[in-house]
């Protein structure tokens, strides 16, 4: 797989709502609609579509899986053609990951010892493996007075659950007893 970007990182709204392009037919097939998060791993594994063909048929959302893309340009992601594109009782595979229906923007944010740090707004992922590699994190009102938006690197990523995502310490100003400096990697 070639990309034009070497393994940079991309904001989730840069893939939404771009068009799918198919080199066979040198055009749009589909528009990307959401990305399929796996939780376990936090990978995006594909992208919910919206059929450019079938627009008014019901049942017309296919996906495309991270793996059968095979650039990223600016006009949009690039696969071989129309037929990459999966209905999703055609991925076995992906299965329990599309059934968790996991969303993670909006995701409540805390820390080990259940400090509320604020929910998931964004995410970077890598172009080139689809990996989640940071979360930015709006905190409440009173905190962002003093911090603003928060980046969580994936390796300070505790544990994901379907309700909230726990975190190591936060370090803040200076070093409190039991915290956990935010380069340490995470533990399981």
């Amino acid at each position: 797989m070639q990309y034009t970007n070497e393994d940079m990182l991309e904001l989730s709204a840069s893939f939404i709502e771009q068009p799918v392009m198919s080199l066979r037919t040198g055009g749009p097939v589909a528009v990307i609609m959401s990305p399929i998060i796996n939780p376990h791993n936090l990978k995006v594994e594909g992208f919910y579509c919206q059929d450019r063909f079938e627009k008014k048929k019901k049942g017309n959302t296919l996906i495309l899986v991270t793996q059968d893309i095979r650039d990223i340009l600016k006009q949009g992601l690039v696969i071989n053609d129309y037929e990459t594109l999966a209905q999703p009782d055609e991925l076995v595979r992906l299965r329990d990951v599309l059934q968790t229906k996991f969303e993670l923007i909006g995701k409540p944010v805390e820390t080990v010892s259940k400090q509320k740090v604020g929910k998931v707004i964004d995410f970077a992922t890598e172009n080139s493996t689809f990996y989640i590699q940071k979360l930015y994190i709006a905190q409440s009102l009173l905190k962002s007075f003093s911090g603003g938006q928060l980046s969580i690197d994936r390796t300070q990523i505790v544990e994901i659950t379907n309700k909230k995502i726990v975190i190591q310490e936060i370090l803040k100003g200076h070093k409190a007893k039991g915290t956990v400096p935010a380069s340490a990697p995470a533990t399981s």
